[in-house]
């Protein structure tokens, strides 16, 4: 499938992180080529290539990709849309574009023990985000952050694994190089392969999670439709916390959740981070649409 094949260079994204720092300030609307990339320290050419290569898009689209008017426009028929996810009992509205992955929730009594006699790896691999730090379980993916010039590998790790305090972790990237490129490489996107995943958390935050689990790749809900689809429509508040505590990023997609008014608020590994998670969603969206606008 034609579709962003292989993970790009890990130094783009400290440049697609100064590109969205331009664009929050300058927005899609005003944004000139030629005076987007000299902001850079790039030439057009090498501002284009760059945005290809790294999601797929072109500077203007990707720029549009992560402005509020697009996430408003990811909300739209959002609600429908969780109802019949889970009418038809799928993991994912969308067979074709999403982040195919099977999961399972600690027992509580795991829970309440902070993971112990559980062995744990922990690695860290280049993705389109920075630096992606992983721990897991012989059972699956336990947690997902990133690294960067702003949070070093080191804090990256304690942040997950203050979630499973009582585990014993032991580092090995090569281990966990493979499970990163089946997560950032979409074209490894398969059901027949699906990325396997570790909740652990109460019994509420298990549930928000499972929400996001069930918000396709190219589409955004707001905390409030994540509280009413999991019968709690009073419990925004409650929702935006456990949307905080989510120790998978990227794989449960807590980035998909946006405010009511399509304003990408808050996100563990940062806004910018979370706005470039949606610009290269959009890229892979729309290289899967074309893959098929092609076939027909």
């Amino acid at each position: 499938m034609n579709q962003l094949a292989h993970l790009a260079p890990a130094s783009d994204y400290d440049t697609i992180r100064a590109a969205i720092r331009y664009l929050s300030e300058h927005g899609p609307d005003a944004t000139d080529l030629a005076r987007f990339a000299r902001a850079l320290g790039l030439t057009e050419r090498q501002l284009t290539d760059l945005f290809r290569r790294w999601c797929g898009l072109s500077p203007k689209s990707f720029a549009q990709a992560v402005a509020l008017n697009h996430a408003k426009s990811l909300l739209r028929d959002q609600v429908s849309v969780l109802e019949t996810t889970y009418a038809v009992g799928l993991s994912s509205t969308s067979r074709l574009h999403d982040l195919f992955v099977t999961y399972e929730a600690m027992p509580p009594g795991v829970f309440r023990a902070g993971g112990a006699g559980i062995d744990m790896v922990w690695g860290v691999a280049p993705s389109p985000f920075g630096l992606a730090v992983v721990t897991a379980t012989e059972y699956g993916i336990s947690g997902l952050g990133f690294a960067d010039a702003e949070t070093s590998v080191e804090d990256a790790f304690q942040d997950l694994a203050q979630r499973w305090p009582r585990a014993r972790f032991s580092r090995d990237d090569a281990q966990v190089a493979p499970l990163v490129a089946s997560i950032f490489e979409p074209s490894r996107w398969s059901p027949d392969q699906p990325v396997r995943v570790v909740l652990i958390g109460t019994d509420f935050e298990v549930q928000v999670w499972e929400t996001l689990l069930q918000i396709p790749c190219g589409k955004a809900a707001t905390y409030s439709q994540v509280a009413q689809r999991i019968g709690r429509p009073t419990a925004s508040r409650a929702v935006g916390a456990a949307v905080g505590k989510n120790p998978i990023s990227f794989v449960v997609p807590c980035h998909r959740v946006v405010g009511t008014s399509g304003a990408l608020t808050g996100y563990h590994w940062g806004v910018p981070r979370k706005r470039a998670i949606l610009g290269w969603e959009a890229g892979v969206v729309a290289a899967e649409t074309e893959f098929h606008v092609n076939r027909a």
